[in-house]
C-alpha cells in the first residue's frame, strides 16, 4: 500500500549512523496529515484519497475550503494533494497519518518545488562553457549563434538565457535515516527540493531500494 505525507523543509545537518560515519540529513517536518476526501471506482471511476496538511486561520479559508474541511470533520488545512491507492475503503474519512508510517531505512520519493533563482543566462542556467577572455573578444558570456543557416530559424529546445528554478522536482529513491514519531520529523539522507519552509510531498519509493 503506498504511503504519503506533506511536509516542510527544516533544513539540512549531519548525524553519525551506527558505524560511526558522518551522514548528511535533510530535517522534514512531516505531518500530522488527514484524510479529507476518499474516491471510489464506483462514484469517482478510480481509487484514491486526498490528505490535507498545515495550519491556515479561518479568516484566511475560503467559504469552499472551509465546508470541504467540515465535512470531512477536520481542522482547516492549507494544503491539499491526492495519492492513488489500490483500495481506498482502507481508509477512514478524517483519518489521522503520521510519520508513523515510515520506518528507519525505507526508500522515498520527494516532490519540492526548486529555489527560484530569476533570470539566468546560459552558463548559469545550462551550464555552458564561456567564450575567450582575450582583448578584441565579443563573446565572454553571450548565449553566440541561435542555430545554422539552412533553416533560417531558432530550433526547438534551443537552449537559451531565461528564467531559472520555480519549477517541480521530484528526486526519487532517498533513503530515511531516521523517523523521529514524537515530534514529527523526518531525517532523509541527502539534499531535496526547494528552499526552507518549502512545501514537499513524500510517497513510498516506487523503484526498488
Amino acid at each position: 500500500m503506498p504511503k504519503a505525507l506533506l511536509g516542510k523543509k527544516l533544513g539540512m545537518t549531519q548525524i553519525f549512523n551506527a558505524e560511526g560515519k558522518i551522514v548528511p540529513v535533510t530535517v522534514i517536518a512531516a505531518g500530522p496529515c488527514y484524510v479529507a476526501q476518499i474516491k471510489t471506482a464506483a462514484t469517482d471511476g478510480y481509487e484514491a484519497i486526498q490528505i490535507g496538511y498545515g495550519d491556515i486561520k479561518e479568516v484566511n479559508c475560503n467559504k469552499p475550503q472551509t465546508g470541504h474541511c467540515k465535512a470531512a470533520g477536520i481542522k482547516l488545512v492549507r494544503y491539499f494533494r491526492e495519492l492513488r491507492v489500490e483500495n481506498a475503503s482502507e481508509y477512514q474519512l478524517g483519518q489521522e497519518l503520521t510519520v508513523g508510517c515510515f520506518a528507519d531505512g525505507e526508500h522515498v520519493d520527494i516532490t519540492g518545488i526548486s529555489k527560484g533563482k530569476g533570470f539566468a543566462g546560459t552558463i548559469k542556467r545550462w551550464n555552458h562553457h564561456r567564450g575567450p577572455m582575450t582583448h578584441g573578444s565579443k563573446n565572454h558570456r553571450r548565449p553566440a549563434s541561435a542555430g545554422a543557416k539552412g533553416p533560417a530559424r531558432v530550433l526547438k529546445g534551443k537552449h537559451s538565457p531565461g528564467r531559472l528554478g520555480g519549477e517541480k522536482v521530484t528526486v526519487q529513491n532517498l533513503e530515511v535515516v531516521k523517523v523521529d514519531v514524537e515530534r514529527n520529523v523526518l531525517l532523509i539522507k541527502g539534499a531535496v527540493p526547494g528552499p526552507k519552509e518549502g512545501l514537499l510531498y513524500i510517497r513510498s519509493s516506487k523503484k526498488m531500494s
